[in-house]
């Protein structure tokens, strides 16, 4: 029996269960008189250990249990510890878009009863390194709602008159109203994290606490304010899910190449992607503190491995229909009086 409780633990123990599968590959060698060295060489040995791994993955990795990558409340997180790889909720890649449109075609129907019952709004927030598939995730998850009841906001460096209000001012008016969805590609969380590493970025807003940008106070001030802004709209019907695609450095890179070697895909990559590359670990230990601070039982963070495109994608998805169907959506039921209106209409 698989232990849930985390994807590290989850994860280890299915090296765990590789390693002894490749042992008794060894074992299996001797026994036909090979060395174990050349178990790597043998089909019939390939053969087997690579239908154990499939079974391992698939019993694994083919369920997806949201509370796998959700960081508790009050926890400290260790980026280092989770995974941005895990066993695939998925066999092939047809497999993958099958299920995923099964995931969409849900999410459509289940979107259809939030807007008719017009009681909570769903907010999606989307934060990650650079390339780590967030554009993506929100095509392909989103592909079959009705465009009426969702709004898309991607946040960029602020103009100078958002730079003249609050740091939250500026997603406050974007905000998804009862019965829609709303959708933020980063977000007001830019403000402990790229400006957390960059702290001239602080300087240039004009705060009289600008001069203390190396302070944790300053920091610790922004999460109790994001905090106290997501407790506010839990208590008036917007349910919050808050997605950290966590991207391994080194498959980031190989996505900078690709978007080098393709023309069409040239657009997507400057020279600033790369320099910010060079802050990595800095950005790792801001984006530890904000989650660790931030996260919470009414507005959740997610950490999602992002390593496989097709996996996040998933598992993002299995996450915004597990949070939706807590809010037990209905049709509004007729009155008897409505009934009998409709029925005098026939």
């Amino acid at each position: 029996k698989v232990d849930h409780r985390a994807p590290s633990r989850c994860m280890s123990l299915y090296g765990s269960v590789l390693n002894i599968c490749r042992k008794r590959s060894t074992s299996f060698c001797r026994d036909k008189g090979r060395k174990p060295s050349e178990a790597g060489n043998s089909p019939a040995t390939d053969a087997r250990f690579g239908f154990l791994h499939s079974r391992i993955a698939k019993r694994i990795g083919m369920k997806i249990n949201s509370k796998n990558f959700r960081v508790r409340e009050g926890g400290q997180i260790n980026l280092k510890k989770w995974p941005t790889r895990v066993a695939p909720a998925y066999e092939q890649p047809d497999d993958c878009q099958k299920l995923l449109q099964t995931h969409v075609k849900n999410l459509s129907a289940q979107q259809e009863r939030l807007y008719a019952s017009d009681r909570y709004a769903i907010l999606l927030i989307f934060q990650a390194m650079d390339a780590a598939g967030k554009d993506g995730v929100i095509k392909h998850v989103m592909s079959g709602v009705n465009p009426q009841g969702c709004q898309v906001f991607s946040y960029k460096h602020p103009s100078a008159t958002e730079l003249k209000h609050d740091f939250l001012w500026r997603t406050t008016r974007d905000l998804p109203e009862r019965g829609k969805i709303g959708i933020f590609n980063r977000s007001y969380y830019e403000e402990v994290l790229i400006v957390r590493v960059h702290p001239e970025i602080l300087h240039a807003e004009g705060l009289p606490d600008a001069r203390r940008g190396s302070d944790k106070t300053v920091w610790h001030e922004r999460y109790r304010s994001i905090v106290g802004l997501e407790r506010h709209l839990d208590r008036n019907g917007t349910r919050i899910i808050k997605f950290f695609l966590h991207l391994s450095k080194e498959e980031q890179r190989k996505r900078f190449l690709a978007r080098i070697d393709a023309p069409e895909k040239n657009w997507k990559f400057s020279t600033a992607d790369v320099e910010e590359r060079k802050y990595w670990k800095q950005y790792m230990r801001a984006y530890e503190e904000c989650l660790s601070a931030t996260s919470t039982e009414h507005a959740p963070w997610y950490v999602v491995p992002a390593d496989d495109k097709l996996n996040a994608r998933l598992i993002c998805s299995q996450i915004v229909l597990d949070t939706v169907a807590g809010l037990r959506l209905s049709f509004p039921t007729r009155s008897e009086e409505h009934t009998s209106e409709l029925q005098s209409l026939r």
